[in-house]
This record gives C-alpha cells, structure tokens and sequence, in this order.
C-alpha cells in the first residue's frame, strides 16, 4: 500500500514516544524520591504519617519538576494509544477486525484522556494549598488509567483471538493482563489505605507509581512490532483471512 512505509528513523521515533514516557516519569519519581530520603526524610507541611506521599514531596520546591513529569507522561501515555491505533488502522501492527476490539480501542484512548487531564491538573493542585481539589483530580487520574488498562487489556484479548499466529501479540497481552491487573489491585488497596492506613497508603503509592513506568514501557514493545511490517508488508488481509477461518469454524 503506498504511502504506508516507515523508515528507521520514524519508526525509532515511534518507540521513543512510550520510551521516554516511561523513563521520564520513572526519572521524576526517583528524584522525588531520593531528594526526600537523601534530606534525611523530613515531615512536610501537608504530611500526616512518617512515609511522605509523592504529593507531600511534589508540594515543596519539587512542584516544578513534579508538573513537568506529570504533563510529559499524560500526554505521552495518551499519544502513545494514538499511534498504536493509527498504525493499526494502516495495517502496521495487527489490525482491529472486528468492531468490538474498535469501540475498546477508542475507549482506552477516552481514557488515558482522562487520566492525562487528572494528572496535569493534580500536579498543579499541590496538597498543601489545594487540598481538596487535590484529591479529586487525582480520583480521576485513577479512573482515567484503570479504564484505560481495562479497556487495552479487552481490546488486545480479541486481537489476539482475531491474530492468533502471532506470537508476540499473545505475550504483548499477557504481560499487559498481568501488570494492569497487580495495578488495578494495589489502587484499590491504595484507595482503602488513603482513609484508614495513612503509612501503607503512602508505600502504596510510591508502589504503583514506580510500576505504572512498566505499563507504559509495554506501548514501546508494541509500536516496536511496526518495524517488522514496514516494508510493505500490509497486516489487513492477514487480519480477514484469519477472521473469515474464525467464523467458519
């Protein structure tokens, strides 16, 4: 199909949106991090146990850093979904067949929107001036990423029923099931600890922040898989050829 290659150069830029997505948002953290520890692990103003949440630390004189790391992974998580959905569409990666893996596939992007929104505005809302506002932008932060995980998580569940020649795209879902799911959990048990186990809460979300860099490191796996079609090759009729064996068996 014309106009449907990709060249090296591209297509590394591709990988690059999620790789530097999740390393950026793995570098801010760790700086965070290791600024409150190596300070000798001071009590902040908005800090209520002796384990300092990222929002204790991100209020002090780390909020500026803290805004650009959020800004970078929101919208780096969403654009990431983006090209994964355009490269699909082209036939660049395994196609989306049937409508279904389309309606979960939209929902992912709808959500990662979301969470972009949630955490931009969560980074700006400290917790020691804001802290209500604060607490609800990062609600739907949350809600924003676990819908999207649920929904990539569906979307690659079909794909892989649709492709099921591909090896890869059977590992890309699984790692994805697995990660999302230990996710998922440890927010909610995030969500109890938030009100009842201060401390727990806190390692929580120093936990799940630090495991989310895994999530969005799996988009690079998959835009990496492009390469292997780009000279040409278009993944379209492969798609039908194995929906139409689908169906008649």
């Amino acid at each position: 199909m014309t106009g449907l290659h990709l060249s090296t150069q591209s297509h590394w830029l591709l990988i690059c949106v999620p790789l530097i997505t999740g390393l950026f948002w793995f570098a801010t953290l760790l700086a965070m991090l290791l600024t409150w520890l190596i300070s000798g692990r001071p009590k902040y103003v908005s800090q209520e146990g002796n384990v300092a949440y990222i929002s204790d630390v991100a209020a002090s004189f780390l909020k500026s850093l803290f805004m650009v790391g959020c800004c970078i992974t929101g919208v780096g998580s969403m654009l990431s979904l983006v090209l994964k959905r355009l490269l699909r569409h082209r036939g660049r990666l395994p196609p989306s067949m049937r409508q279904k893996e389309r309606m979960f596939e939209i929902l992912a992007i709808v959500g990662s929107i979301i969470g972009m929104l949630g955490l931009g505005f969560l980074s700006g809302f400290d917790t020691e001036r804001y802290h209500t506002a604060h607490y609800v932008c990062l609600f739907f932060f949350a809600l924003g990423v676990i819908l999207s995980i649920i929904f990539t998580v569906l979307e690659y569940r079909w794909l892989v029923q649709t492709h099921p020649d591909i090896v890869k795209l059977r590992y890309a879902y699984l790692v994805k099931a697995v990660i999302g799911s230990v996710l998922i959990v440890l927010a909610i048990a995030f969500g109890i600890a938030l009100f009842y186990a201060s401390e727990v809460g806190a390692i929580l979300e120093w936990i799940i922040s630090f495991g989310f860099t895994f999530y969005l490191l799996t988009f690079a796996y998959d835009l990496r898989a492009a390469r292997i079609t780009q000279e040409g090759e278009d993944m379209t009729e492969k798609g039908q050829a194995s929906l139409i064996t689908d169906r008649g068996s």
